[in-house]
């Protein structure tokens, strides 16, 4: 019962990291709101096209920082493995479906990346260098995403983990997809932006 408990606990806590809405403010911080930007997604990639690089890394490192602070609280706590699979997917819902910012927020490849770098480090660099090869290749941030998503469950049974991690894995897999369909639709018709493409950003003054 008390596990049960805890896992409540943190999956309520991992949520809430979650929605820390970390390209928000750093587009804020410079005057901008990201929503009304490109795409008008808070993630690395818009806030990349409008701001430029350091505030996207910014964004990069914060991102999986609340995705892996999320999955080590349950961890330290001793919950069980499906306890720790299920507050990963609180954070990373969190991050996507925001309740500070109307239910909108990211795609959560950054923040799910942040889980499975607790959960399963091999895994998570295979699925990175694939996924930063094929947007080198490619020069789509979506695409590259996608591919680093979707193989993530098959390392993952090639590894043999938990099933609880495997299940949040194929989980995550498919969230990324579902997040992905304007992009998935724009690839199909050769609309998709590339890496290194900038938007028309209007500054507002910090204190607007």
């Amino acid at each position: 019962m008390l596990d049960v408990t805890l896992a409540a606990v943190t999956m309520v806590i991992g949520y809430f990291l979650g929605t820390i809405p970390s390209g928000y403010l750093v587009a804020k911080l410079h005057g901008v709101n990201i929503q009304q930007v490109g795409s008008g997604n808070i993630g690395a990639t818009n806030v990349l096209r409008a701001l430029g690089v350091v505030p996207a890394i910014i964004v990069v490192i914060l991102d999986p920082l609340k995705g892996a602070l999320a999955t080590l609280l349950p961890i330290a706590l001793g919950v069980g493995p499906w306890g720790v699979a299920l507050t990963g997917l609180a954070v990373v819902l969190g991050n996507n479906f925001n309740v500070l910012l109307g239910m909108r927020g990211g795609k959560g490849i950054a923040t799910s990346i942040g889980v499975f770098l607790v959960l399963s480090p091999l895994v998570t660099v295979f699925s990175l260098v694939l996924g930063i090869f094929t947007i080198l290749v490619s020069r789509y941030v979506s695409l590259g995403s996608l591919v680093g998503m979707v193989a993530l469950p098959l390392f993952l049974i090639a590894r043999e983990v938990h099933l609880a991690y495997l299940l949040l894995g194929i989980a995550l897999s498919a969230l990324a997809i579902v997040r992905h369909r304007a992009n998935i639709r724009r690839l199909l018709g050769g609309k998709e932006s590339r890496l290194g493409e900038r938007v028309e950003v209007e500054r507002r003054p910090k204190g607007d």
